[in-house]
């Protein structure tokens, strides 16, 4: 604070100085010309006037009408303005000034243009944001007849021919249902509005991923405004983000905020796992499957998650863009996603729980099944086996192995290094699709 202080106060004095430099003054030579004129006889009194007072007041008159002139033309008066306001950094120092972080608030910051950004952004990507309401059908224990129940969520709309992406939770509410009285089902009717529409559009399930919470869903209509998608690899601790949606049924709704952090690894309650964008825009329930865009208004995000609780605020996450293409490509052509499989079911080894039930000392995944004609049983792979290396990287959890496995095709090979009763073994895995 002292140091932006100190910059303040030298911005006011370098403008003084400024502002003082304008106004005439009597040269050194007249000076010397007025004393000499002291020692000659004066003929009459008005040549002292005619020569230092005429000329002196005609300067101020001139000064008074310039700067009038200028303060009169807006363009000239902008510039003024600025300069009265801006620090101006010594162009031999600017290089220096530019790379010490501790510079970095030398000129004031226009809240103008902080707000013409919020509104430019909005109203770019209003228009490609839609509000979903789905219908479900809901069976108790204590009542044999169905009800139906109402879920509320967003969309993003990815094409001009009616493909909109949103979040898998969003059309199917089972996954995230841990109520035991109550069973939900699929969603019997999805309704969708577009900006400033109130037409209900019925919406089509095209695809759905629990894996990765996103869902494509499709409307009969074209000419529809597609979101631009940004580059979400790209994005940076601090940087301007805004949520958009339909929270708790306010359509059209937008809040704004700063990405706090980016590969942030979190699970949802189903214990799905994302590495995701935090930002502290409020996200609220229905922004689920809206937009996370950039100061230039492109997408950079599928608002997912939040975190709740009285000590809890401004702690939202968004699936980043990138991770999505895959994914919504796969489920407009497929209808899901195509993933590579082993077969196997197990569980994570620790060197305690070895001790504890009296097996190999061996940490790893301790193959608990192998499913049916799977590219693990084809392998050879046997339940006991305990998997200690993939791709020659030692491995301890389920989910290392599954990282691994994800980052292949399906169709290539997957190189595993086993214990069985105390021995090594080298085993490849032809990657198949998974069921």
């Amino acid at each position: 604070m002292e140091e932006n202080q100190s910059n303040e106060n030298n911005n006011v004095t370098q403008n003084d100085q400024t502002f003082k430099s304008a106004k005439p003054t009597v040269t050194e030579t007249s000076y010397k010309e007025f004393r000499n004129s002291e020692k000659r006889p004066k003929s009459s009194g008005s040549g002292f006037g005619k020569t230092v007072i005429l000329p002196f007041f005609c300067g101020i008159l001139g000064t008074v009408l310039v700067v009038g002139t200028c303060i009169s033309v807006p363009s000239i008066k902008e510039q003024i303005i600025k300069q009265l306001i801006t620090t101006n950094n010594p162009s031999s120092t600017s290089d220096e000034n530019n790379s010490n972080p501790s510079n970095l608030n030398t000129q004031l910051i226009s809240l103008q243009g902080y707000s013409d950004t919020g509104v430019g952004v909005a109203k770019k990507v209003q228009p490609s944001i839609v509000a979903i309401t789905v219908e479900y059908s809901v069976n108790s224990i204590f009542n044999r007849t169905p009800s139906t129940a109402t879920a509320r969520g967003s969309g993003i709309i990815i094409s001009e021919d009616g493909y909109i992406l949103t979040n898998n939770h969003v059309i199917n509410s089972s996954s995230s249902s841990n109520n035991s009285f109550y069973e939900i089902g699929k969603a019997n009717k999805v309704t969708v509005k577009l900006y400033n529409d109130d037409t209900e559009y019925k919406g089509e399930i095209i695809g759905t991923d629990s894996q990765t919470d996103l869902a494509v869903i499709k409307i009969d209509k074209t000419d529809l405004t597609a979101a631009e998608l940004g580059d979400s690899d790209s994005v940076q601790v601090g940087e301007f983000s805004m949520a958009i949606g339909s929270p708790l049924g306010l359509d059209n709704s937008v809040t704004a905020g700063i990405v706090s952090a980016v590969n942030r690894e979190v699970s949802d309650e189903d214990g799905n796992k994302y590495v995701a964008i935090q930002t502290d825009a409020a996200i609220n329930s229905g922004n689920s499957g809206g937009a996370l865009v950039n100061s230039k208004g492109q997408v950079i995000g599928v608002n997912t998650l939040k975190l709740s609780g009285t000590s809890v605020e401004g702690i939202g996450f968004a699936i980043p863009i990138n991770a999505t293409k895959d994914i919504y490509n796969q489920l407009i052509q497929y209808s899901k996603v195509k993933r590579p499989y082993v077969g196997i079911s197990g569980s994570d080894l620790t060197k305690e729980i070895a001790e504890q039930y009296r097996l190999a000392l061996d940490v790893g995944v301790y193959v608990r099944s192998v499913d049916d004609f799977s590219a693990a049983e084809k392998a050879g792979i046997k339940p006991g086996d305990i998997i200690i290396e993939a791709e020659g990287k030692k491995i301890t959890k389920m989910d290392e192995l599954n990282e691994i496995k994800n980052k292949k095709q399906i169709g290539d090979t997957l190189k595993l290094k086993i214990s069985r009763d105390g021995k090594e073994k080298d085993i490849t895995v032809t990657l198949q699709e998974q069921p």
